[in-house]
């Protein structure tokens, strides 16, 4: 599905939560959790520093996701920005998509065992159970369009739903989504319909 942007936020910093242990042992979380690492931890506070540098943005509402990786991140970025831990907003439509039945799977076992998840974009969401693209599309278009939406935002998210988010934004087809970095030593501005890479220091 392609989207076409029309969106009731005018600005947005968009972030992926720290590493977590699942991702430094290589493993899916989706609606499961795991805490974040050290390098988490630090990335997390690197997000922070970043954001204080580009000036005063105390009108940007923090928004996280409900999981506990993102709140652990969100409670490090408004420590950073020298902000109360309980003005951060959970928001379940920015959560990580569903991964049914490949949540804590390995990654490396999952591709020994399906060896054509190499070409296969978006093999994430081909387990059973899994949440299906569209209807991650659906909650962050009612996100994106809901007028109780703050206008401006710091959005800490995860790496599935920030691609998906991303590709939206650009008004990409589905086949791009996949094609998206998920870094989480940098994150993105979306203003005036564009978006732009910030490299944390």
């Amino acid at each position: 599905m392609q989207f076409t942007p029309s969106v009731m936020v005018s600005e947005l910093y968009i972030l992926r939560h720290g590493q977590t242990e699942f991702n430094a042992e290589r493993r899916l979380q989706g609606h499961c959790n795991s805490p974040l690492t050290p390098l988490g931890q630090a990335q997390a506070q690197a997000y922070g520093n970043r954001l204080k540098k580009l000036g005063n943005l105390d009108d940007f509402q923090l928004i996280s996701s409900p999981l506990g990786r993102a709140m652990q991140t969100a409670a490090l970025v408004a420590q950073t920005l020298g902000r109360d831990e309980r003005s951060i907003i959970a928001d379940e439509r920015i959560k990580e998509a569903g991964l049914g039945e490949f949540e804590q799977a390995c990654i490396p076992e999952l591709h020994a065992a399906n060896p054509h998840f190499a070409n296969l974009p978006g093999w994430y969401l081909q387990a059973l159970g899994a949440e299906p693209l569209n209807a991650i599309q659906a909650r962050l278009q009612h996100f994106l369009r809901d007028d109780a939406t703050p206008g401006k935002a710091i959005l800490i998210s995860h790496g599935i739903t920030s691609m998906i988010l991303r590709a939206m934004l650009q008004g990409l087809d589905d086949d791009a989504i996949w094609a998206l970095d998920r870094p989480q030593d940098a994150f993105y501005h979306f203003s005036d319909g564009k978006l732009r890479r910030i490299e944390c220091d």
